[in-house]
């Protein structure tokens, strides 16, 4: 099956959103999705961006029987080892089910590999749910390392209402001295 893979532009959010709300029906966490595609032009297109994505575009022939023609994204941005360096991370790559095993999600991978080793990162990090084993075995097949199980690292978050309570402590505790 022919496929391009591309650097999306801000006319594909309502498409990148579409394939979000995909991905997170897979994941069995629908409820949780916030974000609109007004904020993904916002947060990937604007003066100060917070993201990139490749979109994979099939040709018009082989289009979903809904008319679409995006069909599969991978959402990326950059961050920073303090004991390596420059990181490229892969928040989501989500090829839709029924073009799965033409090397969709392949291409996108590398091209992320791509993308990071031309800026010098020294790894691409990313996060599987541990449930979900085609993608961490397709992971593992390609060279991946799983963390958790060779180093013990767990992904730890502060959502919305425990980031508000921590922005509002001080950060020390005074003492007086009697």
């Amino acid at each position: 099956m022919n496929f391009t893979i591309r650097h999306a532009r801000s006319c594909d959010c309502e498409h990148i959103m579409r394939l979000i709300m995909e991905l997170a029906v897979y994941e069995n966490m629908s409820e949780q999705v916030k974000i609109t595609s007004k904020e993904l032009e916002r947060d990937g297109f604007s003066n100060h961006t917070f993201f990139k994505c490749l979109v994979a575009e099939v040709p018009e022939e082989h289009q979903t029987k809904e008319g679409h023609t995006i069909v599969g994204y991978c959402l990326y941005f950059y961050t920073y080892s303090t004991w390596e360096g420059c990181v490229i991370y892969m928040e989501d790559l989500y090829v839709m089910p029924e073009f799965r095993g033409n090397g969709i999600g392949k291409a996108m991978m590398c091209r992320i590999a791509q993308i990071g080793r031309q800026s010098e990162c020294v790894r691409l990090q990313f996060s599987v749910l541990n449930w979900n084993k085609p993608s961490i075995e397709f992971y593992k097949s390609h060279g991946a390392l799983d963390l958790t199980e060779k180093e013990g690292w767990h992904a730890m978050r502060f959502e919305v209402a425990a980031m508000e309570k921590l922005a509002q402590m001080t950060g020390a505790t005074e003492h007086k001295n009697s």
